[in-house]
């Protein structure tokens, strides 16, 4: 199976099953989780570029699976950890880290990494930096990246 047709495949599989599950697991402390991980993602070359700021944004508030929650409480959010990655991305990468790390052992940990599966490859391009921060959550959740054909 060419890698396309793996991603266009795994996409589809999260999108059909992320609306109920984030529906289930509906919190403040998910949302915060979730929107982290996606600057997190967004940031992984260095730098969110005005563009990628407008693609992320506007890919949390047009998805059905997002869609449950507040847009201005995701782009508050989504701002707060950019603006954190901009100060120094070690910061950033240990908010992040802090925001995530209380889904360890949690089903919720699993939807976590999936989300940010999904925005990694809303571009149609999951390049290696994105991948690799992934795998940084997933390390952090106690979870094997493998599982997420990472």
């Amino acid at each position: 199976m060419a890698f396309t047709d793996w991603l266009k495949k795994n996409v589809m599989e999260a999108r059909e099953t992320l609306g109920a599950e984030i529906t289930k697991f509906k919190s403040k402390d998910l949302l915060e989780a979730v929107v982290a991980g996606c600057a997190l993602v967004a940031y992984a070359d260095g730098s969110v570029s005005s563009e990628e700021k407008q693609k992320m944004m506007g890919y949390l508030k047009t998805s059905d699976q997002m869609k449950v929650f507040d847009s201005g409480d995701v782009i508050k959010i989504f701002q707060k950890y950019v603006e954190k990655f901009e100060f120094d991305a070690a910061i950033g990468t240990g908010e992040v880290m802090q925001a995530i790390g209380k889904f360890r052992g949690k089903p919720q940990a699993q939807l976590v990494v999936r989300v940010c599966c999904a925005i990694g490859a809303a571009d149609g391009d999951f390049d290696e930096t994105e991948r690799a921060a992934v795998r940084r959550m997933c390390s952090e959740l106690g979870l094997t990246p493998s599982d997420f054909d990472l």
